[in-house]
């Protein structure tokens, strides 16, 4: 209505066959979407397309599609986690543009005189099209409000050499800048400075806790089984919380729509398939991974007789499944089940997993208005046992999650996306059951639970208030409720028991309440280059008791308490973005200082295992991280790859440690590089290299010693004041296909691990000269040289 503001009356009225009862929460939700809608500037005289962009040949959801109108390009938008999109503007003609890397782009005549339903699918691409895809619609890295992000999919994990062939997600994701290895055979990883904990790792929403096979050789995520893998190291987005460091958002396959497809591989240690296909063509699909190690078969040909009960492997499934109940609703179901078992000639026994389950629904309130909700399950569980002169003893922690989150995403047009929505997860934390035989001489006990509440409601609003100018800002209020039942106790400095308190089941014996702002923002300098800038603050509620550098299956998870306090990171970033060459290729430099607090250290000589006053064993400071991230990128031709190099540091300082001065954390690596390179040799080919390199770790190594009753005593006078040597490696790599048909596919992998045999010290002890008893020496054992593997790949 000119000169004033227009009303518009809304009548709602169900599609037929479509129906769904409404909560009162869902009213309230379209009230929300019908008052923005009629604000002014937002919605007067404009009308929205929306939709989902799809694989055409797969129904695989696309992920951070490029949606755009040829008329109004500065207005465009990326389909979300879930491939939808929504898009306003003002009544005409237009041209809608969708693209997506390695697909053909589509270009779709429409009229925007009316709200506009529009799915999109995109046919896979040929090279050349893919180049100009990338070359005209490419530069996300410029424009998107949020630092720290990376993106990986399947195939980028795929391409890089791994240790026996066995493509690893968390090893490929510490190639990237900022993010350093825990060593070898470890899938634990540092992101700027911070320990193993302090990475919130999701397996389609839910956590996993401890995501390693083997003792940390390998990683829990099946490579056949992942869609989509982003890393957020700064300016994390307001709906993720818990951990201080990072986000490792994992998605795994929807499954194909339109056919059954069936994958596989056979390797040297394992073997992998996957089946996928439509429940229904066009409206639902499955997709099933598994795979196992079989190191224990070959222990069973053995001819030493007491080595063919051992076992020594592992295994996992991963299953999703998805139905759309017409155009506005769709339901999700995904499960994770992995478990390990080692075994050693009846002595010993070692037996530990995840297993996660998430159900969601997807809605779509209004054009406007994108809803998930999910309900998710998540376990962590380790038993060990030892059986030695008739002294049985068996162990078992566990942790288990009942998880509710509700996920909503507003299109408010040319005022951008405001994204809000609460979750609560219920933790119970088992620390310690320990059983014994009723012939030991050890006493059978169990270490009570501990449980917890823990909420956050979160708004955020991602929009664009001028020309070149993109702001992601919003606020996350963590709150964290410790529960009862139990006796909790209260320690002075000293370790010192001054308090002692009983509560009874569910009750609430420590409320605390956090807010958490982030704001990121950049401007876009010009066509080829931009800053950003970026400020959060996170909360973690739950802390890891492990006096190591690496993620093993014993860590011991606490939560905070009325002696432990929540951790506390505020990070600054600032970066520079520039692309090349038609955005072929991406250079970026992003610095960031991070200051902690009550962060968690341990008194020299402390137990952590089997200790109901483990809290008295801690001590409490602050820390400080910083450095420099440096990163090129080429996207496109026959050689792609990038380079890394992060220059850092991390330190604490703990009252009552090394003079209460900051000193460096476990995980301070002050300089890490990494080269990816793949190359295309022809159609059939296909070469990879990696090159790793990083200082070594701090470590407490002895100054001296003195001798009691003729046995040696070291002497430590600061802890971290040492270094592991310098780490460095070369991995080489190599696909061939041997055949590619319309219904059959196959392919050999060849690969070399550490090529040039590089000694990398796994651990150094130190002990008496055996040939001179004055005299101390270092060991120094090394896990891998070279290590040669092939995979036979086949799929139809």
């Amino acid at each position: 209505m000119p000169g004033g503001l227009g009303i518009i009356p809304i009548t709602c009225v169900p599609a037929e066959g479509s129906f769904v009862p409404m909560k009162a929460t869902q009213t309230a939700i379209i009230l929300l979407s019908g008052l923005l809608a009629s604000m002014p500037g937002l919605a007067q005289q404009k009308h929205t397309v929306y939709g989902t962009v799809k694989d055409k040949a797969s129904g695989e959801v696309l992920i951070g599609a490029s949606v755009s109108l040829l008329e109004r390009p500065a207005a465009g938008t990326v389909s979300n986690g879930y491939g939808f999109y929504s898009l306003t503007a003002p009544t005409g003609l237009y041209h809608l543009v969708v693209s997506f890397t390695g697909h053909t782009a589509d270009t779709i005549s429409l009229t925007l005189d009316r709200e506009v339903a529009q799915d999109v699918s995109l046919g896979a691409g040929q090279e050349l099209q893919e180049v100009v895809i990338d070359a005209s619609k490419n530069n996300r890295n410029l424009t998107q409000s949020l630092m720290g992000v990376q993106k990986m999919s399947a195939a980028d994990i795929k391409s890089i050499p791994a240790l026996f062939g066995e493509q690893d997600v968390l090893k490929a994701i510490q190639l990237l800048p900022g993010i350093e290895s825990a060593g070898d055979g470890n899938s634990g990883f540092f992101v700027r400075g911070g320990g193993p904990d302090q990475n919130l790792i999701l397996l389609d929403e839910a956590t996993v806790y401890n995501p390693t096979h083997l003792l940390g050789f390998f990683s829990t995520f099946n490579t056949d089984a992942i869609k989509d893998v982003t890393v957020y190291k700064g300016g994390m987005p307001a709906q993720y919380g818990g951990r201080l460091s990072s986000v490792e958002d994992i998605k795994t396959n929807d499954g194909n729509d339109q056919k059954y497809i069936v994958s596989a591989g056979i390797g040297l240690i394992d073997s992998h398939a996957n089946l996928e296909g439509p429940i229904v063509k066009g409206k639902g699909s499955f997709d099933i991974s598994a795979r196992r190690t079989y190191a224990d078969l070959f222990l069973r040909l053995s001819r030493d007789s007491t080595r063919r009960n051992d076992q020594l492997y592992f295994y996992d499934i991963n299953a999703k499944a998805d139905y759309s109940f017409g155009g506005k609703d769709k339901i999700f179901f995904s499960g994770y089940l992995g478990q390990d078992v080692l075994g050693i000639n009846n002595q010993f026994s070692l037996n530990y997993g995840n297993a996660t389950a998430t159900l969601r629904w997807n809605h779509v309130f209004s054009d406007r208005l994108f809803a998930n909700t999910s309900l998710i399950y998540s376990r962590y569980n380790f038993d060990a046992g030892i059986n030695t002169n008739n002294n049985d003893l068996t162990t078992a922690t566990r942790i288990k999650d009942i998880h509710f989150k509700e996920d909503l995403q507003y299109f408010a047009g040319s005022a951008g996306k405001i994204y809000f929505g609460l979750e609560s997860i219920h933790h119970t934390l088992s620390p310690g059951i320990f059983n014994t035989s009723s012939t030991s001489s050890f006493n059978s006990f169990n270490l009570p639970n501990k449980y917890s509440l823990e909420s956050a409601l979160y708004v955020a609003h991602e929009w664009s208030p001028a020309k070149r100018w993109n702001i992601n800002y919003g606020i996350r209020l963590s709150m964290f409720n410790v529960l009862g039942p139990g006796t909790f106790y209260t320690y002075n400095a000293a370790g010192e028991t001054v308090d002692s308190s009983v509560f009874s089941s569910g009750r609430v014996v420590k409320t605390f309440v956090n807010p958490e702002p982030r704001v990121s923002g950049s401007f876009q300098i010009n066509d080829v280059s931009s800053i950003k800038a970026s400020y959060d603050r996170n909360v973690q509620n739950l802390h890891l008791l492990n006096n190591s550098t690496s993620t093993n299956p014993t860590d011991l998870w606490i939560p905070s308490s009325n002696n432990v306090q929540p951790e506390i990171a505020d990070q600054v970033s600032i970066g520079y973005y520039r692309n090349f060459h038609h955005n072929a290729y991406e250079f970026s430099v992003e610095g960031y200082y991070k200051y902690l607090q009550h962060q968690i250290d341990y008194k020299d000589g402390s137990q952590l295992v089997a200790n109901v006053n483990i809290e008295s064993e801690l001590l409490y400071g602050n820390g400080r991280d910083y450095g420099l991230e440096f990163y090129l990128k080429k996207k496109t031709g026959k050689l792609t790859g990038w380079i890394s190099y992060t220059l850092s540091k991390s330190e604490l300082k703990i009252p009552g440690v090394n003079n209460d001065t900051y000193y460096p954390s476990r995980q301070d690596e002050p300089q890490n590089i990494s080269v990816v390179g793949v190359y295309s040799l022809s159609k059939r080919w296909t070469l990879s290299a990696t090159w790793v390199y990083n200082t070594g770790y701090p470590v407490s190594w002895p100054s001296g010693k003195y001798d009691v009753n003729g046995q040696p005593v070291y002497l430590y006078q600061q802890r971290n004041d040492y270094r592991m040597p310098d780490y460095h490696r070369l991995d080489l790599g190599a696909t061939v296909i041997v055949k590619k048909t319309a219904k059959w596919e196959s392919s050999w992998t060849f690969s070399v691990y550490n090529a040039y045999d590089r000694q990398n010290a796994y651990t150094i002890v130190f002990q008496q000269n055996p040939n001179n008893l004055s005299q101390t020496q270092a060991v120094q054992t090394t896990l891998f040289g070279i290590i040669p593997s092939v995979t036979y790949n086949f799929k139809f």
